[in-house]
């Protein structure tokens, strides 16, 4: 079964089993769970239930497998040519590594 979720202001497609980096969330803890209520579509093939704008009683649950990180750097350069303006600036994202456990549709 699959689902499509929203966290952190982006939108995920998952499925059991899965396992990927989404927006840090603060309050989770290396091999806690988290639960996903804003599931916005539902289901398998064909039947599949979406959510206007969110699927009643439906959440997702996942497990925190290597807690939190960093992404890569991400170097931001500004420049004003003949002005002797240079800016670098590097980024790094922060983001917490989960594991979806299963998808209850409601």
């Amino acid at each position: 079964m699959h689902a499509v979720i929203r966290t952190g202001g982006k939108q995920y497609r998952v499925k059991p089993g899965d396992e990927f980096n989404i927006e840090k969330i603060a309050d989770a803890e290396k091999g806690g769970t988290i639960t996903f209520d804003q599931v916005l579509a539902v289901g398998e093939g064909d039947d599949i239930t979406l959510g206007a704008p969110l699927v009643e009683g439906a959440t997702v649950v996942a497990d925190v497998v290597v807690g939190h990180g960093r992404a890569r750097k991400v170097i931001v350069f500004k420049k004003k040519r003949r002005k002797g303006y240079r800016v670098k600036r590097g980024h790094r994202q922060p983001f917490t590594r989960i594991k979806i456990k299963e998808v209850n549709a409601g």
